[in-house]
């Protein structure tokens, strides 16, 4: 039997389970790089302000599954009942499964050919006019603005809420063994962040090899960055980004419904 093509994968702690079930029952072997972790942030008096006036808001928007879990928590907390009014939205399935599993409420994404960028949210036509409505953007430190400038420009009164903080750190030494001589098949990245960070532990053998990113945006900083092969999958979904690995390493793995969740 021919050895399993081995795929470095970056997703932090529990997200990596999903990508890395996806990625074998393609016929890969998924290796985690460990490169970041998530970690809730304290609850300061605007976060407790935020879960106070809840029941105010016209629309939640989650962006992540980790985003999606403290907002459960912390709603938890103050609402023992959710309150009826906010509509929830999620950039992808994964947040809006825990989103459904955590407070049982009805989320809406955008269309799975879109993908799960923030482009593809805002194109939702129920996020088209927002004038004067309240809208909860739970999310982590930093990323990219576009969201939540959007939504202000459409007439959204936006409170931002950070919940969580993503800590970088050094791959450990056998991982990074693999980015010096490029002993892998592919890397399959979804973060910009993640990206910019692990550029400088790959050498030449390893920009040499493929890719796997989420967004034309991360293929274009792969390129910037000295990455000669990057591979753009349709959407950050597990399945996605399994089939796209599945392409550049000649995989004929099962192709699973349920690989979709995540």
């Amino acid at each position: 039997m021919a050895a399993r093509p081995r795929v470095l994968i970056t997703r932090p702690g529990e997200r990596a389970v999903p990508l890395a079930r996806a990625l074998e029952a393609r016929g890969a072997e998924p290796l985690e790089l460990e490169a970041m972790y998530l970690e809730p942030l304290p609850e300061t008096p605007a976060i407790r302000q935020a879960w106070l006036d809840f029941d105010n808001l016209d629309r939640v928007i989650v962006v992540s599954p980790f985003a999606a879990r403290c907002l459960a928590e912390g709603l938890d907390r103050y609402w023992p009942q959710l309150p009826l009014g906010p509509r929830f939205y999620a950039l992808g399935a994964g947040s809006a499964e825990v989103l459904h599993r955590e407070l049982g409420v009805r989320v809406h994404l955008p269309p799975t050919a879109a993908g799960t960028t923030s482009e593809a949210l805002l194109a939702l036509p129920s996020l088209a006019n927002l004038a004067g409505q309240r809208v909860l953007l739970a999310a982590g430190e930093g990323g990219r603005p576009t969201l939540g400038d959007t939504l202000s420009q459409r007439g959204a009164r936006v409170t931002r809420l950070a919940l969580y903080r993503r800590v970088l750190q050094p791959p450990a030494p056998a991982m990074q063994a693999r980015l010096r001589t490029g002993d892998f098949a592919a890397l399959v990245v979804t973060s910009g962040e993640l990206l910019e960070h692990l550029a400088g532990w790959c050498h030449q053998a390893a920009l040499n090899q493929p890719l796997i990113v989420s967004s034309r945006r991360l293929a274009t900083l792969a390129d910037n960055l000295g990455f000669l092969r990057p591979v753009m999958a349709k959407g950050a979904s597990p399945a996605a980004l399994a089939a796209a690995v599945a392409d550049v390493c000649n995989l004929n793995g099962a192709d699973h419904d349920d690989l979709e969740k995540g």
